[in-house]
């Protein structure tokens, strides 16, 4: 077979990611993108019924999703991260070819067709998709993933795509995650004993009774960590809501145990989150560190990775491999 030649057009990479509210008066519809969604859950076995019931539920949430936005600035940063993340990326690219970075937000802006116009516009023909969520579930990436394939189907432009599905143990990635680890644990004294946690957001067990790969990709992220440093920690799931059986334990409850083992000190780490978001800032910043306080601990929080040199360099790397193997690259460029 003759190996396909590559182009000098420039590669689009977009980068993936859920998007937040800019303001607190977005909250309302970005919540009813969101819960109208039936990749992350089908509230009605009817599909008619499901933005009519998203935009109800939407309007109840809002009132106290505000609050939460409120207490970290009034908005999400997320947008602003994934931008930084992406100028970096970018700069990483330049020695390799022409590469063009955008994201692409699933829930808010800028949306699968505002980037793929703009980065047609461009003179880009060659995509690759990278996922800013390093463990594939279908209501993160697979919802993603089947939202730029809408878009690109709609766009009439012939995209070549490369899609980066997971990558839980990329190296960079777990090497960046250890040091932050070892950073967080030098915010202790010597002599002290702390206790890694790690949090990671929840997921219905239908999902991985239904075969999502979820819960394996995470283990698998804390077991290259864990042989980095050499220590163990615990795992457990946050951001969980409604009626249905999610993963355990949960985060509060993991808090609470901890008291009644009388450990002092938690490290926790968000780790299915690569960015500052309303997960970090507010739920593990200030509910579970309120949380730990009423029982006499110590609670405090690696620094998320965003734009962590490391990490970067790790985005590059799953970006160029996935071009070497897609021919967009020579091999070894």
């Amino acid at each position: 077979m003759m190996e396909k030649q590559a182009s000098t057009d420039p590669i689009g990479v977009v980068l993936l990611n859920m998007g937040g509210p800019e303001k607190l008066a977005d909250v309302e519809p970005f919540l009813f993108n969101l819960f109208a969604d039936r990749n992350i859950i089908r509230l009605s076995p009817f599909p008619f019924l499901q933005r009519f019931i998203a935009r109800r539920i939407a309007r109840k949430r809002a009132v106290k999703s505000r609050k939460s936005y409120e207490q970290i600035g009034g908005s999400s940063p997320l947008a602003r991260i994934t931008a930084d993340q992406g100028r970096s990326l970018a700069k990483q690219l330049v020695p390799h070819g022409s590469f063009l970075v955008g994201a692409i937000m699933r829930y808010w802006r800028p949306r699968a067709e505002v980037t793929l116009e703009k980065l047609a516009a461009s003179g880009v023909r060659r995509l690759v998709a990278l996922p800013l969520y390093p463990h594939y579930s279908k209501a993160t990436s697979g919802s993603s993933f089947k939202d730029l394939q809408r878009a690109v189907a709609a766009s009439g432009v012939p995209f070549e795509m490369a899609v980066i599905k997971a990558w839980p143990d990329q190296p960079d990635y777990v090497a960046a995650l250890a040091e932050t680890i070892r950073q967080g644990l030098q915010g202790f004294g010597p002599r002290e004993k702390v206790t890694v946690v790690y949090s990671a957001h929840s997921l219905p067990v239908s999902f991985i009774v239904e075969g999502d790969p979820y819960l394996d990709h995470i283990s698998r992220t804390i077991a290259a960590v864990e042989r980095e440093l050499g220590i163990t920690g615990k795992l457990c799931f946050q951001s969980r809501s409604g009626p249905v059986k999610w993963l355990t334990p949960s985060t509060q409850d993991m808090i609470r145990e901890l008291a009644g083992q009388r450990v002092k000190n938690i490290l926790m780490v968000p780790i299915s989150f690569v960015s500052d978001h309303v997960e970090t800032l507010y739920e593990i910043d200030i509910q579970y560190r309120d949380l730990a306080a009423t029982y006499g601990m110590r609670l405090e929080r690696t620094a998320a990775l965003n734009a962590h040199p490391r990490f970067i360099a790790g985005l590059a790397n799953l970006v160029l491999d996935a071009c070497r193997g897609h021919g967009f690259l020579p091999p070894g460029r």
